[in-house]
Order: structure tokens, then C-alpha cells, then sequence
């Protein structure tokens, strides 16, 4: 069932996608409500999912993490057990940022965040040239991130 929002909804998630770590008090200037009435909001939110979890996000660069590799990856059999497999693999590798199944071209696009070449080398091997069923790997270096962001696009309120 999917959560109705209100506006007051959608300024709280708009602030906190922004700023997680402000305080309730903080949280509840900025979007013009009592306290109270914005942290029950919020719980709300979490409760039904809407606020996945709140997270830190760090300069890849000042922590000696300054590769970023957009990868392709078809695999030989594309069976629902095999594409688990390989999600599995990806899974528990912390330089895998992000890992999505795609159609129609590759079977999965990953973003990668490796120090440097070798590191990227050698994760290339550990993950896709040691897996049997990985057919063909294609790999784009970033030379110059001109956009990130995180924050999800919150639809306006639908007139009914």
C-alpha cells in the first residue's frame, strides 16, 4: 500500500534529504511545524519505509578513493539464478557501490569506486574474470564527476 503524502510530508523529506543530521528542533523550524507533530511525522516515515535509513556522505577523494568506474557486465546465461549469483557476488564488495540489473545491452551496470588502476585491476579480476559465467566486461573511467546527487525527486501533491 503505498503511503499518501501531504505537504508537510514532502517539506520534511525534502529537509532531510538535504540535512539528515539536523536536530528535530532544527527539522521542525525549517519546514513550519510544532516539534512534536514533526518528529511523529518522521517516525511515520520511517515506519512505512519512505526514510530507508540516514547516512553520512563522504569525499571519495580524502579518503584515497578517487577511481570511479561505470562497468558493464553480460553474463553467459542470463537465468534468474544465475543473475542472483552474480548479485551475490557483488554484493559484499565494499567498492561496488551501486549494482543494477539493465535492459535491453548489458545484464548489470555497476558503479565502482576503487584508489586507483591497480586497485581497479585487481577487483576486476577478483570479481569478474575469476566468475565462469561473466561473458564480457566493459569499463568507463570517470574523469570528471560534474554532478551527484542523492536526494530522490519528490513528486508535488496530486490534485484529486
Amino acid at each position: 500500500m503505498k503511503l499518501e503524502l501531504d505537504d508537510l510530508d514532502r517539506r520534511i523529506l525534502r529537509a532531510l534529504q538535504a540535512d539528515a543530521g539536523q536536530t528535530n528542533h532544527q527539522l521542525a523550524e525549517a519546514v513550519h511545524a510544532s516539534p512534536p507533530t514533526c518528529l511523529r511525522r518522521v517516525k511515520r516515515l520511517t515506519e512505512a519505509g519512505v526514510i530507508a535509513r540516514q547516512v553520512a556522505l563522504l569525499d571519495p577523494e580524502k579518503l584515497s578513493s578517487a577511481l570511479t568506474a561505470i562497468v558493464e557486465i553480460t553474463l553467459d546465461r542470463q537465468g534468474e539464478e544465475e543473475q542472483q549469483a552474480f548479485e551475490t557476488s557483488v554484493r559484499d564488495e565494499p567498492a561496488v557501490q551501486q549494482c543494477y540489473r539493465v535492459s535491453p545491452g548489458p545484464d548489470f551496470v555497476l558503479v565502482v569506486l576503487v584508489a586507483d588502476m591497480p586497485a581497479y585491476h585487481a577487483l576486476a579480476h577478483r570479481l569478474f574474470a575469476s566468475q565462469k559465467n561473466v561473458r564480457n566486461v566493459r569499463s568507463y573511467f570517470s574523469i570528471l564527476r560534474s554532478k551527484f546527487e542523492t536526494a530522490v525527486p519528490i513528486p508535488p501533491a496530486s490534485d484529486q
